[in-house]
Formats: structure tokens, C-alpha cells, sequence
């Protein structure tokens, strides 16, 4: 990406599709990246514990997507460091008008609790952030994502980089070449997220 094109819906859709994302600095400025080894979800390995299943199966959570998704990504962006700046949140915001970025929610009693967000293009979604303010609230999110994209043909979702909440559910380190690979199938596919 160039450091003098303008920071848009078209040019983060474009960045995606090479395999490249951006994270805002505290400097303001935006860097792209794209990682190697690249973490991602086998859909067909992806793993709940007895636990999860046991608080999914009870529905304490509501599970939504689409309904407020600048509020999830403000959630996602409310931590000590965070890579979600304002121009982040406009541009992706531009994204979920155009049908391109999704967010899944969760809320108990009405409020939201936690949730997701990441954009789909073709068969892939690439997970962007999450957040919860009650416990597995986030997770179950994520485990609708699974469900959701499975039922749709989906065939890639895409973390970026690993971490032990992610290895919880079998998270998968691949090389950047093997990701690229992957990815180009993906956006070959015509899915469709909602």
C-alpha cells in the first residue's frame, strides 16, 4: 500500500485481498501488515469446550449481528492500547454500509455484553477484534461466527495473529504463503454473510 493513497473502504478491501491489514498507531499513522506465520481457523477442527457448549446451550446470551456495529467496534477499541483509532472506525464503518464488514453481538438482558467484528469478502472473514464486559460473552460470539460461516460455505476465517484465547479454541499457524493460497480459494466463492 502506498503511504500517499488515502486511507478508504476501497483501499482496506483492496489490502484484503492481497492479504494485508491495517492497525492505527498512537502517532495517528496507519501501518500495514501481514504476518507470517499467519493465524487463522480450520472451520471443521474449531473447538468448544463442554463448558462453552454448557453456557451456549443454556441461551443466556441473546446473539444479534448487524445491529450496532460502530458500538462493538467502539467496545473493541475501549482498552489501555488499541489499534482502533477514529479514522479506523469511519473507514470501517464505510465498509458496513457497502455490505462488506459484520458484526455479531451478544447481550444479556438487552445490553450489549460483547461481541465482534471483521469484514467478508467471497468465502473469508477476517476477525478484526472482540470484546466482552461478561464472562463468555465474547466467545459465544465467536462460536455463532463458526456456525454461521459453516452453514453459508465459508472457508477461511482469518485472525491474524495467535494468542492464547484464540489456541483455546484450536487456532491454526499457518505460512504467510500457505494463508495466500488459502485465501485466493476463498474469494473465488460467492457467499454471503447476511
Amino acid at each position: 500500500m502506498s503511504e500517499r493513497e488515502p486511507f478508504t473502504a476501497e483501499l482496506v478491501l483492496r489490502a484484503y485481498c492481497q492479504g494485508i491489514f491495517p492497525m492505527g498507531h498512537d502517532d495517528g499513522s496507519i501501518y500495514w501488515y501481514s504476518p507470517d506465520p499467519r493465524c487463522i481457523f480450520d472451520l471443521e477442527n474449531f473447538h468448544v469446550t463442554s463448558r462453552l457448549a454448557r453456557t451456549i446451550r443454556k441461551g443466556l446470551y441473546e446473539v444479534r449481528v448487524d445491529t450496532c456495529f460502530e458500538e462493538v467496534m467502539w467496545a473493541c477499541a475501549d482498552r489501555d492500547s488499541t489499534w482502533i483509532t477514529e479514522e479506523i472506525v469511519q473507514v470501517y464503518c464505510q465498509l458496513h454500509a457497502y455490505g462488506f464488514a459484520h458484526s455479531v453481538e451478544t447481550f444479556f438482558e438487552g445490553q450489549l455484553v460483547g461481541g465482534l467484528y471483521g469484514v467478508s469478502i467471497g468465502g473469508a472473514f477476517m476477525g478484526e477484534s472482540m470484546f466482552f464486559r461478561r464472562t463468555d460473552a465474547s466467545k459465544v460470539a465467536l462460536v455463532h461466527l463458526v456456525e454461521r460461516m459453516k452453514e453459508r460455505g465459508f472457508i477461511l476465517l482469518d485472525t491474524q495473529y495467535n494468542n492464547k484465547h484464540l489456541a483455546s479454541f484450536n487456532s491454526l499457524e499457518i505460512p504467510r504463503s500457505e494463508y495466500l493460497a488459502r485465501l485466493k480459494n476463498a474469494l473465488a466463492l460467492d457467499c454471503k454473510f447476511v
